[in-house]
C-alpha cells in the first residue's frame, strides 16, 4: 500500500484525470471492433481507476461511471 498528502488543488487535478480517463474507456468499450481480449483488459483497467475514483469522490459522483460490465458467456 502507498500514501501520499495531495493538496485541496491537486487532488482536483487527480479526480479529473481519472474521469476523462474513464470516460474515454467508456467510449471505447462500445467499439464492437475491438477484440475481447483487449476489451477485457480495458474493463480491468477501468474497474481499478474506479477504485481509486471511489477513494476521492463523493457517492453520486461515483455513480455516474458505476458501468455493469457484460461477462463474455461464449
Amino acid at each position: 500500500m502507498i500514501g501520499f498528502l495531495l493538496s485541496e488543488k491537486e487532488g482536483k487535478e487527480i479526480e479529473y484525470l481519472l474521469k476523462r480517463e474513464m470516460e474515454e474507456m467508456l467510449m471505447s468499450l462500445d467499439d464492437h471492433r475491438l477484440e475481447k481480449i483487449v476489451k477485457r483488459a480495458m474493463e480491468e483497467r477501468y474497474l481499478l481507476l474506479l477504485g481509486i475514483y471511489k477513494r476521492t469522490a463523493s457517492a453520486t459522483d461515483v455513480s455516474k461511471y458505476k458501468r455493469i460490465l457484460k461477462k463474455d458467456t461464449n
